[in-house]
């Protein structure tokens, strides 16, 4: 995932010291099971105040390159490699080398399934015009 900072990512509003998960929740309109589950999967680390879960800036920024991964149709696993890759201040070039090929992977395959779903539909053309023929031309059946 491109940084939140870089030109990709940028993140224009200001960023409060903490957020409690609630807030996370309704700022990116998902559950907050949803932000617990990616905590489990290790995209989150909150800080613990008794049972109350506190997230800093850096668990919003990844909160927020994660649902951008799973918009982009990418695994779990490969949004943690790439937001794992981040660090602010650090060169970003390996990051964004790794969110490139993942990108031209998961592009190819995407590309695939269409091929696969066009021969399909095809398929199923021949079919449907084969059957209708032989219901003697009906469009009902």
């Amino acid at each position: 995932m491109p940084p939140a900072n870089s030109a990709i990512g940028r993140d224009e509003d200001k960023e409060r010291a903490e957020y409690s998960i609630g807030e996370l929740a309704r700022e990116f309109d998902v559950t907050p099971r949803t932000i617990r589950f990616y905590e489990d999967q290790g995209l989150l680390a909150p800080r613990r105040d008794g049972q109350r879960r506190i997230y800093a800036p850096r668990d919003r920024t990844r909160l927020k390159l994660t649902l951008r991964g799973k918009r982009l149709g990418l695994t779990l696993s490969e949004i943690k490699e790439l937001v794992e890759l981040y660090e602010p201040g650090r060169d970003e070039r390996p990051q964004l080398e790794r969110f490139l090929a993942v990108l031209t992977q998961h592009k190819r395959a995407l590309e695939q399934q269409r091929t696969d779903l066009e021969a399909q539909l095809a398929e199923i053309a021949t079919f449907e015009k084969r059957i209708r023929q032989r219901l003697g031309g009906r469009r009902d059946a």
